[in-house]
């Protein structure tokens, strides 16, 4: 609440008005084109969520689970969190609706809100919008390929332009152990010149460092080992195979070997997508990433299922598509006007309306209103072709006055034949 006593939106948390409802619209609209093309299903989980789902899935060390999530407890003890991601949600519904007896692979996608608690910037707030679409039950490169190109067709068919996906493989349970041994001794060697953070994290998940954009922190990075130097025989060939399917698609990409992710569920292969020039500080350009991740159906106690998936950012999105000026086909403009005098008259006025609805006619109103010229200055305005109108004495009579808005012309038929005599005049 402000000073003077009006209710405002929490910080970071944004009404969506309706002028930018048709970029959300059709952002949404696209993913539904591209996501019916390739097979997907859409999915709803819930907002609300076993706190649980996060901090085993996502991972307790995590920015995320540590400081971002926002966390409730309900009057029967239930300890739950609003949904701060997509993808641990989508393996506990997965487990719990039985889906690992559906055709594989399952493909899924979502659209929806999303809440963090962090610090509101440009594109980033603590009510955000995402899309995500997850592969369910194969392990082949392919469709690590295959679910990047899916984003990149997303974003193209937005016309965003210039953009780039950084991608890397952060291996899996039997190479990354000795490579997590070797950036840690590398770091402690280097502990005084990084951030408090990720001095922090040297302790609780020295991978989360790579993931740091502080500029002290990125110096120290340049000379840290890289994974890809550290990949087991069957990581490095699974790589290798992803980067060779995206060479056979106009997918631009760029190796990043200190790119991770930062979400503890992550095995093999992960990447982000940007627009324009990075920025150091804050990776404000980047539209969204995904990854691999192979082990966390099973952590979350069902059968070993791989998986893969990506999410984007819809308020980045917009955000391009607004200063793109992004043009939008118009929606069907009214050329038909009802107008009505006094209460028996508009009683009459709902069936006529579901009449022309059923019919497939748009039909404009102001059933708030009661006299005529107010009426005919609002049909005025939008510029419609004819304007029916409707009084007491009409309803008596069984019809209704047509008028030519051009012409002024008037001419009255009768209310039953009113839908089929427009019908002929607007073909």
């Amino acid at each position: 609440m402000s000073k003077k006593g009006k209710f405002q939106t929490p910080k970071g948390i944004h009404d969506i008005l309706p002028k930018k409802q048709k970029y959300y619209r059709k952002v949404y609209q696209v993913c539904k084109k591209i996501a019916d093309y390739y097979g997907f299903q859409e999915i709803y989980t819930p907002i609300l969520e076993d706190r649980g789902v996060y901090e085993k899935g996502t991972g307790e060390g995590t920015d995320i689970v540590q400081k971002e999530m926002f966390k409730l407890k309900t009057k029967g003890g239930e300890k739950l969190a609003l949904r701060p991601e997509g993808t641990p949600g989508i393996a506990r519904a997965y487990i719990e609706n039985g889906m690992s007896n559906w055709q594989t692979p399952v493909k899924l996608w979502y659209f929806g809100p999303f809440f963090r608690y962090e610090k509101p910037q440009a594109g980033r707030y603590r009510q955000f919008w995402q899309f995500g679409f997850e592969i369910i039950g194969q392990s082949d490169a392919a469709v690590d390929a295959e679910l990047i190109q899916i984003f990149y067709n997303i974003l193209r068919e937005l016309r965003i332009e210039d953009l780039s996906i950084k991608i890397n493989s952060i291996g899996d349970e039997e190479c990354r152990p000795e490579y997590i041994e070797k950036l840690e001794e590398y770091f402690k060697e280097n502990k005084k010149n990084l951030c408090k953070n990720c001095q922090k994290r040297l302790k609780d998940n020295v991978l989360r460092i790579l993931d740091c954009k502080n500029k002290k922190c990125n110096k120290v990075k340049e000379d840290a080992p890289q994974i890809i130097d550290n990949l087991c025989d069957d990581c490095h060939e699974h790589f290798k195979k992803v980067l060779e399917f995206l060479d056979k698609t106009e997918v631009p990409y760029e190796l990043d070997p200190y790119l991770v992710r930062g979400l503890d569920y992550y095995t093999r292969t992960v990447f982000e997508v940007f627009t324009g020039e990075e920025d150091e500080e804050e990776g404000q350009n980047a539209l969204g990433g995904g990854g691999r991740y192979d082990k966390l159906i099973e952590l979350f106690g069902g059968k070993e299922t791989p998986a893969t998936g990506m999410a984007g950012g819809v308020e980045r999105i917009v955000e391009k598509l607004v200063d793109e000026r992004l043009t939008f086909e118009e929606p069907e403009k009214a050329r038909v006007f009802l107008a009505q005098i006094g209460e028996t008259a508009k009683r009459e006025t709902f069936d006529l309306l579901e009449e022309f609805r059923k019919k497939g006619i748009k039909v404009a109103e102001s059933l708030g209103r009661n006299s005529l010229r107010p009426q005919l200055n609002i049909a005025d305005k939008m510029e419609v072709d004819y304007t029916l109108i409707l009084g007491k004495k009409e309803v008596v009579e069984d019809e209704i006055i047509i008028r030519n808005m051009k012409s002024g012309k008037q001419k009255k038929v009768k209310l039953s034949k009113v839908v089929s005599e427009m019908k002929k005049k607007l073909k």
